[in-house]
């Protein structure tokens, strides 16, 4: 989620370099780069393997076979779900991890996936969701906030960027909705929110990285999100969307620098956020309002969450900070999951805590006769 000033060639390639020194790209051969992330079996591709490897990158379709499996296994936690539809007519899903209760639950959002080329992105929240059926038994913290807390997970928001990412073009952003009669293409879909739209860290220019779109959620894979979040926002506690790079917790708001009235939490919940992830292999994420660490732009999905009075929403920007940038290597894939981990888990545990302090009758698979298969 960088802001961009002139493009550089890099192997054939189109680089933006970001306005702000902290991100710089250093990425000498990006072909080779490409190449090392991508599976490396190629006969297995769109044949999802029994054991699904979540430490490399997949493509489009294969997420999708992921998706309907992890329901299929797991049929008593997950189901998917019908989210919307692409510009170029392709479904959009979201996976809900929902433990059978009687009461009416809370929910957190996750999105990945909003930009094309953050591959780590959607590889988080596939790491996220395997690690909650995993671990939700055997953990009493992911059992006690499952109790309470429904999830909802989008594992890619930008379908059509991101298969074209794959396909065509690496370094692809945007969505892929034409303009101009089809001289130029796609829109970010993090500048197309209905959050103080179009007036900051934007372009109108269609062929523009920034281009933020003809009007508020003119396009129809923000238009899937806003309708969902909109019906559901009065049990919607924490909205988080996962992007890269940069190594940054951000919190509301991009668009102005005055704070959100509940600041002051939302800071002490991300430092313990990134305190947290820090533990695990030392890595150093910086927290604070976009508009005051990063840069000022408008029409973020984050804000606008916040906007529409969902208390907790955050920008996680992961690894790294600049040295791969959008092409991390595939052997960053399980560290960065793990600790980014930590950080989400520690949000969940945190408004878990505080609009359920008393906790909530313990719930086993014995007694709720749960059988949980094999993860893919």
């Amino acid at each position: 989620m960088c802001h961009y000033s002139s493009p550089i060639i890099v192997s054939n390639c189109f680089l933006y370099l970001p306005l702000l020194p902290p991100l710089r790209i250093l990425i000498h051969d990006v072909q080779e780069l490409v190449d090392q992330s991508a599976p490396k079996d190629t006969s297995s591709r769109n044949q999802i393997p029994e054991n699904y490897n979540y430490t490399q990158y997949h493509p489009m379709e294969e997420i999708y076979t992921w998706m309907a499996q992890i329901q299929k296994s797991n049929s008593e936690l997950v189901t998917q779900h019908y989210l919307g539809e692409t510009v170029e007519n392709r479904t959009i899903y979201y996976l809900q991890i929902s433990q059978p209760s009687d009461r009416t639950k809370k929910i957190i959002w996750m999105d990945c996936g909003i930009h094309a080329r953050e591959w780590i992105s959607p590889a988080f929240c596939q790491w996220f969701v395997k690690e909650i059926l995993q671990n939700y038994e055997s953990d009493p913290k992911i059992r006690k906030f499952l109790q309470n807390l429904d999830l909802y997970i989008l594992p890619v928001l930008n379908i059509d960027g991101y298969i074209y990412s794959w396909e065509t073009a690496r370094l692809w952003r945007k969505n892929r909705s034409p303009h101009l009669n089809g001289t130029c293409y796609g829109t970010d879909l993090n500048r197309n929110f209905n959050s103080s739209w179009g007036t900051l860290g934007v372009s109108y220019n269609c062929s523009s990285e920034i281009f933020c779109g003809t009007g508020p959620e003119s396009e129809p894979e923000t238009r899937a999100v806003v309708q969902l979040i909109e019906r559901k926002k009065s049990d919607i506690l924490c909205y988080l969307t996962i992007h890269s790079y940069g190594q940054y917790i951000l919190t509301p708001y991009g668009s102005t620098t005055e704070p959100p009235s509940n600041n002051e939490e939302l800071m002490h919940v991300a430092q313990t956020a990134a305190a947290a992830l820090r533990e695990k292999y030392g890595t150093s994420y910086e927290v604070g309002s976009t508009s005051l660490i990063l840069y000022s732009n408008s029409g973020s999905s984050r804000d606008w969450a916040h906007m529409i009075g969902i208390p907790f929403s955050y920008t996680f920007e992961l690894r790294d900070k600049g040295t791969y940038g959008f092409i991390l290597p595939a052997d960053q894939i399980q560290p960065t999951c793990e600790e980014t981990m930590l950080a989400v888990t520690t949000i969940i545990e945190y408004v878990d805590q505080k609009y359920f302090p008393g906790g909530a009758m313990m719930l086993t698979s014995a007694n709720l006769g749960l059988s949980l298969s094999s993860l893919l």
